[in-house]
């Protein structure tokens, strides 16, 4: 005699809210926005067994401390979280202070400079105020990982160390590069995937996740559960979110991000210079819109909306996210008031260019994807500029015309911004 279909469970009360009745339902909630889920079969059977018993789960995320500000970057995987804690389960924002003392090699060629302790509790301090934000407090653990790991003996550490082989440490894409270019690998980077995955041994996470770049150090999480006796926790990655260049991933240091803590205005106008095929990407990321949502609105694009419009509502949904909703449709406002009207914006964003030829300049600044468009849309009438302060522009006819040293105020199409030569 078959059993009933256990994907049709009906959820515990702390799943009910959120309008999902099905388990299938929940995990299609939860797949949206992640690259990849290992094992996403084991996680439908942790969502049915969580739902029985009426056991919330255990899902970690772990964050150095080694920036203060985050940008919409780093809310991709902060919006996972979220999702989980629609659904009623418990989130650990893990502050990885003993972690952020050796600092990630996620991507690095060279060995990171260890943070101070007093580096770290400050950034610590400023990223507990900045994650509530998107998360409910109610439902987030902040937990560091200094709890467990600073009183651990030598001993704790041969042992830790113990579950892992060199060659199996050396199979990390950044280790391995640095090894065949003779690149110096400090001993103690070798310790962040172990310390990293024991934590995941002393929260008993049963999901943990992390963005794609953080797919070695997660699985080191499962294998160490497994050796303790625990059920590997899921693991789950997020993308890692291009900047407004559309090329790059998003990051201060880049000057292609959006903070979360800007004011409305200042998102917006960063927001609205994002390509249109890139508008698709934030749609999925940085919005709660199903798929099937998000497919609608590409029909009515393709039918003949105006994607400028369509991006302004992209803009508005995410900065409500971090801002009030009345502050977000001011922002909305005064972007159409600035440009679309023709007045030059205030509080121009100020790009710095290393090169006094205007061509360069609108790449340099991302008014233009090369020099090539720089070129068309010079010779096309669309770009004129003034030294700032300006009223009045005038149209530049000369793309490779070299600017005297100064600030300029810079419109390409229907974008502004004030650059210094």
């Amino acid at each position: 005699m078959e059993g009933p279909d256990r994907s049709t469970i009906t959820p515990q009360p702390y799943n009910k809210k959120v309008g999902f009745t099905t388990i299938d339902e929940q995990l299609a909630h939860l797949r949206k926005g992640f690259a990849e889920i290992i094992r996403e079969e084991d996680l439908k059977e942790r969502l049915i067994a969580a739902a029985a018993a009426g056991r919330p789960l255990r899902v970690k995320a772990g964050f150095d401390p080694t920036a203060p500000d985050l940008h919409l970057g780093h809310t991709v995987l902060l919006r996972k979280m979220k999702h989980f804690q629609d659904l009623g389960h418990t989130v650990i924002f893990l502050i990885g202070d003993m972690t952020g003392l050796i600092g990630d090699p996620t991507g690095r060629n060279i060995t990171r400079p260890p943070m101070t302790r007093e580096e770290i509790a400050k950034n610590a301090e400023t990223y507990k105020a900045q994650v509530f934000r998107i998360l409910d407090p109610a439902k987030t653990e902040i937990r560091f990982n200094s709890e467990w790991l600073l009183p651990m003996q030598f001993v704790d550490l041969v042992q830790l160390c113990s579950k892992y082989t060199v060659a199996r440490i050396l199979e990390r894409d950044d280790f391995a590069k640095r090894y065949a270019e003779n690149t110096p690998i400090s001993i103690h980077e070798f310790l962040y995937p172990l310390a990293q995955g024991y934590d995941s041994v002393a929260l008993r996470c049963d999901v943990e996740l992390g963005g794609t770049d953080q797919k070695f150090n997660l699985l080191v999480g499962r294998e160490l559960q497994r050796d303790a006796g625990q059920p590997p926790q899921i693991v789950a990655t997020t993308p890692l979110l291009e900047g407004l260049d559309g090329v790059e991933k998003m990051s201060k240091s880049k000057g292609n991000y959006v903070g979360i803590q800007e004011p409305p205005d200042v998102m917006m106008k960063k927001l609205m210079t994002i390509s249109d095929s890139l508008m698709w990407r934030y749609f999925e990321l940085l919005t709660d819109l199903s798929v099937s949502e998000i497919s609608a609105v590409r029909e009515q694009v393709r039918a003949g909306k105006n994607p400028r419009d369509v991006k302004l509502d992209l803009a508005e949904n995410i900065i409500a996210g971090y801002h009030p909703a009345e502050a977000a449709k001011a922002a909305r406002a005064q972007w159409l008031h600035d440009v679309s009207e023709g007045q030059i914006p205030e509080n121009l964003e100020r790009v710095q260019s290393s090169d006094a030829r205007i061509n360069r300049m609108l790449v340099q600044a991302r008014l233009a994807s090369s020099v090539a468009e720089a070129d068309r849309l010079i010779k096309g009438g669309g770009v004129s500029l003034a030294a700032a302060p300006a009223s009045n522009l005038a149209a530049v006819t000369n793309p490779s015309e070299r600017l005297q040293p100064g600030e300029y105020v810079v419109r390409a199409g229907k974008r502004y911004k004030l650059i210094a030569v």
